[in-house]
Order: C-alpha cells, then structure tokens, then sequence
C-alpha cells in the first residue's frame, strides 16, 4: 500500500467517523430515567413540530401557586404522524395531562409518553412506554 492510499483511508476512516458521532450521540435517551413515569397537569405554552425532535413546553402549577415551565421531548414529527399526531393536535393554552420519563437529573423536563389532549384522545409513544400499556390518568 502507498503512502498516499494509506493518508487517503486514514482521512475516509477519520471523515466517516466524525460523521457518524452526532448520529450516535443524538439518538442516546441515557438522560431520561425510563423505568419511571411521571405524570404532567398543565396548559401548553408551546408546542414544536421540529426535526429531528419535537417539543411540548407545558406550564404545570406548584405548591406556591405559581407555575413551573416543563419541557417534553418527543418523538420526530414524522413518526408522530403515523401515531396519530399532526402540527395542530396540541395549540398554546390546551390544558392537557402528560406521562413522561423524567430526566435523571431532576431538571424540569422529560421524554414523551402520553398525553390526554382537551378533547378526551390519547395520543402515546408506544416505543417510550417500556412495552407497557399506554396509560393517561383520568382527570
């Protein structure tokens, strides 16, 4: 092997790798603490339809009377579409009831796994709940 051909694998080799990086560390829900469910009351402040994730910034009371901001990863909006989901099923001021894996960390945020929208449909994640039944408490 020549000295050019090995420089030019070793750059392939290198560019594939740093390439492939973000793929992996994107898709790591390492984060979230998956074998525990949370259950969310609020009102939505915001919801992202966004690649490569989308969001639900959701508004839940405290003990204070105050309000505390959550955020919710989900899904990609194109495997939420074949769930059952569009860009409008969630608006700002929807009071809604989320399920979610809270971060480890104890950070106000978590990953999807259900929601009870204003009009009584159950929306889920099937590959967030752990293979466990989709399950919303009724309000």
């Amino acid at each position: 092997m020549t000295f050019m051909h090995t420089r030019f694998l070793k750059a392939l080799l290198t560019a594939a790798l740093v390439l492939s990086s973000p793929t992996f560390a994107h898709h790591s829900f390492a984060m979230f603490d998956q074998k525990k469910d949370l259950t969310l009351k609020g009102v939505v402040r915001e919801f992202q339809w966004t690649n490569p994730h989308a969001f639900i910034h959701i508004e839940v009371p405290n003990d204070s009377g105050g309000k505390v901001l959550w955020q919710v990863e989900l899904n990609s909006p194109n495997n939420l579409k074949r769930q059952g989901w569009k860009s409008t099923s969630l608006k700002a001021g929807d009071a809604v009831t989320l399920v979610i894996n809270p971060l480890k960390d104890g950070s106000k945020g978590g990953l999807f796994v259900s929601a009870k929208l204003p009009d009584g449909t159950v929306l889920g994640d099937p590959t967030r709940s752990g293979g466990r039944p989709i399950n919303v408490p009724q309000s």
